[in-house]
């Protein structure tokens, strides 16, 4: 039987949900940003229109502005998407029982059937994005291909509402003259491995010695090799947005800079507020936890450990956080901003091991008493209860992390 995955991915994701909702802004340039009065004022998403001036997701209001001043400038509106998100599923759903999400705005499908050609598989995808416009009002553009990482190239390679067929006869001339940072997975620092060797277009790749590769980049290079000969064989496995998540994080950056030690404290106890009520809130503990910072020339560092026992308790993060930070972070203030992600996630309904010191006894208090304080929070807003730690800056004590600031999955942000 022959596979046929779809990689649907819809068009600038949060601006078009917004100028759905706004008609009076459809036509004009618009950017969903940050709200720059918090020092949050960043670009998360732009529209067509704002993309023909040079507007760049991740760069600064101000930066945008220079480049297009009659820029219309919206707040992101999270729950909207969210629904969104859920209703772009309900549609995917009636084409495939496997269905997996890749963010919020991105999905495979496995639309493979006996008897179904290839062909039939590019006009399913057709009429997917045709049925979205008309039923949602937003666009999307999908790839069609016989892997999940050459359907995710085809939507990237033409956008809005464009449908882009990638069969195994077209590698050689539609996939390989494409830079070798058109490949998921393949960062910056990759990419820039990789030219430093000559290895440029995909075709390079490709076409790389093994051994070289594997000494350059080690396991990994031999997998993008694979990739960019376009052997992926992953299944599209049934997963929705909330079960993709392979980490759950947060960041912030706070109404002033991170001056010293206690302000340190101070923000990672906020950040561990956070991410610790959205791993019981996603039924998680996590057994690794990092730390990012970025200073205030925007330069950024991160470390990471392993949490023992996994743990999904705010005094665990936080505690763990700032022993990380007073290890390899003391000597960097100012900041403008840090972060707080924890990942290797576990069911929270496995059983924890005994043990005669009485760890996972306090483990047990604890998780109860802060589930308690998520139920207050639900009803009467997150600021109701605060640690005392959060309250030695009035600044930083106005700052909720858990509403205002939610990081989603990179994929979110590629739109």
């Amino acid at each position: 039987m022959e596979r046929i995955i779809l990689h649907s991915d819809a068009n600038s994701f949060y601006a078009s949900v917004e100028c759905l909702y706004r008609p009076e802004i459809r036509s004009k340039p618009v950017a969903v940003c940050g709200d720059p009065e918090e020092r949050h004022g960043i670009v998360l998403t732009k529209n067509q229109v704002a993309k023909r001036f040079g507007i760049q997701t991740g760069e600064a209001i101000w930066q945008a502005r220079q480049k297009c001043p009659e820029l219309v400038v919206v707040p992101p509106n999270y729950p909207l998407y969210l629904h969104f998100s859920e209703m772009l599923r309900e549609i995917y759903e009636q084409y495939s029982d496997r269905v997996e999400a890749f963010g919020l705005d991105e999905n495979w499908l496995d639309i493979s059937q006996e008897g179904r050609s290839f062909e039939d598989g590019v006009a399913i995808a057709s009429e997917i994005r045709e049925r979205i416009r008309e039923e949602l009002g937003i666009t999307v553009s999908i790839g069609v291909s016989d892997n999940k990482i050459f359907s995710k190239l085809g939507s990237d390679m033409k956008k809005p509402d464009a449908t882009t067929a990638l069969p195994q006869s077209s590698y050689e001339e539609k996939v390989w003259p494409l830079p070798v940072s058109s490949l998921l997975y393949v960062g910056r620092k990759t990419t820039k491995k990789l030219m430093q060797v000559g290895i440029i277009t995909l075709g390079d790749l490709a076409n790389s010695d093994t051994e070289a590769l594997h000494s350059l980049l080690g396991k990994n290079g031999l997998t993008l090799k694979a990739f960019a000969l376009g052997l992926d064989h992953s299944p599209v496995m049934r997963l929705t947005a909330e079960a993709a998540l392979k980490s759950i994080g947060n960041s912030t950056t706070p109404p002033h800079d991170i001056e010293n030690a206690d302000d340190a404290e101070c923000i990672y106890y906020l950040l561990a507020e956070s991410v610790s009520a959205r791993l019981r809130a996603h039924g998680f503990t996590a057994k690794t936890l990092s730390i990012s910072i970025r200073d205030t020339e925007l330069r950024t560092a991160s470390c990471q450990c392993q949490l023992c026992p996994p743990s999904n308790i705010t005094d665990d993060l936080a505690k763990t956080a700032l022993c990380l930070f007073r290890a390899r972070f003391s000597a960097s203030f100012p900041l403008r901003s840090v972060g707080l992600n924890c990942s290797s996630l576990m069911p929270d309904t496995l059983p924890r091991q005994q043990d005669l010191l009485g760890v996972s006894a306090r483990m047990d208090r604890l998780e109860s008493l802060e589930r308690s304080l998520d139920s207050l929070r639900a009803r009467f807003g997150h600021q109701i209860v605060q640690r005392g730690v959060v309250m030695r800056d009035k600044a930083f004590a106005c700052v909720n992390p858990k509403e205002d600031h939610i990081i989603h999955p990179a994929a979110f942000y590629m739109g």
